[in-house]
């Protein structure tokens, strides 16, 4: 039995805006599917990886934006805006502000040749090229912009391989990394001090350890191991260098457990390394991405988000909302256009983010997930059962009676339907409630 607590005297606190994704659903030119952004209150859409490899060659790589490494970055005639301005504004107006990523998109086949993913020759005149970017999108610079674009990461998982040659992403040593962040953040902040620089975008936590014992012994491997050294030699530079980071990135493909304890994780190793006051964002999950249209994925994906509220996560993004063939793009059947079951799970915790003011929920099943919120005049509750089985449910709150209940499961997607008295395998429920009488 899923017997769920809901006390709605007991706030805990703030929804947080963990239900971001990575790149946003468009192809080409075409930004008609933008409307999904708004309808599902998409707070942040990262951009890596954007529109294909190497950008294709238009889009936020600053190789697109800049394409001639030896021109001169106070010339705004050096600049290409064109595309990414266009992606950027549509964003704006679906609600959705950009987490820009300043870098180059992965190379999967570099070992055949890579083109972008080396060192920049000159670290400070790239640290100059990304100001300009910054200038344009937020002071208006280059027939440019005043958009709120608050984040701004340098670069994305250097870490990915210790062998530089199959590295997809960073052909340099960890070294040269931590000296290319040092010399652009410590340019950018003093540039932009209202802003948030950080990075890096890191790989992951897999081979982390508690108590000496792995999560999953699968995860511990030389490659998992090496993401732990890079993040323990970026910790150790920024702080030695006095550089500014405020956020750390990381990203998971792991289940909800074992994500929630890499969160758990990043947030003491900061705190312990001296960054108490560092955000730490993971702007990259996706879990049991072979299950991509499924019932299953959309109550995966509503156990995450329901966690990642629960934890000392400041926000994420899912990787990602393409309108794509590609099997992490999970939100978006390729073949019509419209949402996949795991959409609506986006939607829903949406609905618990309006309200603002998340209270207690305490569930005694394993692997039943639940959040709650209060506004001035409704609640909401989300509820995803991903234990494999069907569940007796529950439902205990003082003075509130439900109002609504949208179900997403094996045979239904975000459909109107009576409070169900047992919870069904991968089922996810959003729940509407009101109070009986006011208190």
């Amino acid at each position: 039995m899923a017997k769920l607590k809901v006390d709605f005297g007991r706030k805990k606190g703030s929804i947080k805006p963990v239900h971001g994704v990575g790149q946003p659903p468009f192809y080409g030119t075409d930004f008609g599917m933008f409307h999904y952004l708004t309808e599902a209150g998409i707070p942040f859409s990262r951009l890596h990886d954007v529109d294909g490899f190497l950008g294709g060659g238009r889009y936020v790589d600053i190789p697109n934006l800049f394409r001639d490494f030896d021109a001169d970055p106070e010339n705004p005639e050096s600049y290409d805006f064109a595309f990414t301005d266009l992606l950027i504004s549509e964003l704006v107006k679906s609600g959705t502000e950009p987490f820009f990523r300043l870098g180059v998109s992965i190379e999967n086949d570099c070992l055949l040749r890579a083109y972008r993913i080396h060192p920049p020759k000159d670290y400070l005149k790239w640290a100059k090229i990304c100001e300009g970017v910054i200038r344009h999108y937020t002071e208006g610079w280059a027939d440019g912009f005043h958009y709120k674009i608050r984040y701004w990461e340098i670069w994305n998982e250097p870490d990915n391989y210790e062998d530089i040659m199959e590295n997809q992403m960073w052909r340099g040593t960890k070294e040269e990394y931590y000296e290319l962040y040092g010399v652009a953040s410590r340019y950018l902040k003093e540039r932009f001090p209202h802003l948030k620089i950080g990075g890096y975008a890191s790989c992951g936590f897999y081979a982390a350890k508690d108590s000496g014992k792995a999560v999953k012994a699968a995860n511990s491997s030389g490659r998992t191991e090496y993401f732990l050294e890079f993040f323990e030699g970026f910790l150790a530079y920024v702080k030695a260098n006095r550089c500014p980071l405020d956020f750390f990135s990381w990203h998971t493909y792991d289940d909800v457990p074992a994500t929630l304890f890499y969160a758990e994780y990043a947030r003491r190793r900061l705190d312990e390394a001296g960054f108490p006051e560092t955000e730490h964002i993971c702007n990259e999950w996706n879990c049991e991405v072979n299950q991509r249209g499924t019932a299953r994925h959309a109550a995966v994906t509503a156990a995450m988000l329901l966690g990642m509220q629960d934890s000392s996560l400041d926000s994420a993004m899912f990787y990602d909302a393409r309108f794509g063939v590609g099997t992490y793009s999970g939100l978006f059947n390729p073949l019509t256009a419209q949402p996949f079951p795991a959409y609506y799970a986006f939607k829903g915790f949406h609905q618990l983010y309006l309200l603002g003011s998340q209270v207690a929920v305490d569930c005694d099943m394993e692997n039943v997930y639940g959040a709650a919120a209060l506004g001035e005049e409704r609640g909401c509750i989300m509820v995803s059962n991903i234990s494999g089985e069907d569940v007796p449910l529950v439902l205990e709150m003082r003075d509130y009676g439900v109002t609504g209940c949208k179900v997403t499961d094996q045979e239904r997607t975000w459909e109107e339907c009576p409070l169900p008295g047992v919870l069904s395998k991968d089922m996810v429920l959003c729940i509407t409630v009101a109070p009986w009488r006011r208190t």
